[in-house]
């Protein structure tokens, strides 16, 4: 089993996930706000099994979605981190970044900051070159924290999400991206190459 790396800024730490760490992930994924452009996770099971899945991630790829603790503030905020993409898509095989924070630590550009922390992890350790994220065009709030990492609208890439039912108002995403050479220019809002 690997265990994954921890990453730190001045304000949180991205670790691996603890056995407490279920329940307060459960509560997040009952939050109508947290889960607005999102599909539920209906019952315990389904979240725990969730965790399961990261873990594994960990395991085979040395990175995953990371347990974001906000010290002074709260031992388990949500998750932030790096995913292989698994599903058919366009511009798959790829590795996403994604972030799902409880509420009462929204506006304090937290994702931003915790995601960065997961580019440069995912362009240094990891080696990748390219990311992408994607979320469903009335997601403003994510939208803002992916131009704010530098990454760049791919319109032509926006895509009919397969995991989501047809006809469901989830269905249709817009893809972002940022390679590794716009990373290293420190494009974007507190994110900048290594060195």
């Amino acid at each position: 089993m690997t265990t994954p790396a921890v990453l730190t800024s001045s304000r949180l730490i991205l670790r691996p996930w603890r056995d407490g760490d279920s329940e307060a992930f459960h509560a997040l994924s009952q939050n109508p706000a947290v889960m607005e452009h999102l599909l539920p996770l209906p019952d315990r099971a389904t979240s725990d099994a969730v965790i399961q899945r990261i873990g594994a991630h960990f395991d085979r790829h040395g990175f995953g979605f990371w347990a974001v603790e906000r010290p002074g503030h709260s031992p388990f905020i949500g998750f932030v981190g790096l995913a292989h993409v698994t599903w058919e898509a366009p511009f798959a095989p790829a590795v996403e970044v994604g972030w799902r924070l409880d509420p009462a630590h929204w506006g304090q550009g937290l994702a931003t900051e915790a995601a960065g922390l997961a580019l440069a992890y995912g362009f240094g350790v990891a080696g990748l070159d390219e990311i992408v994220a994607f979320t469903v065009p009335e997601n403003r709030r994510s939208r803002r924290v992916m131009e704010r990492l530098g990454m760049e609208r791919d319109a032509a890439g926006d895509f009919d999400h397969p995991r989501v039912p047809d006809g469901h108002r989830l269905k249709r995403h817009v893809l972002y991206r940022i390679g590794r050479n716009r990373w290293q220019d420190g494009i974007g809002i507190g994110v900048s190459g290594p060195g």
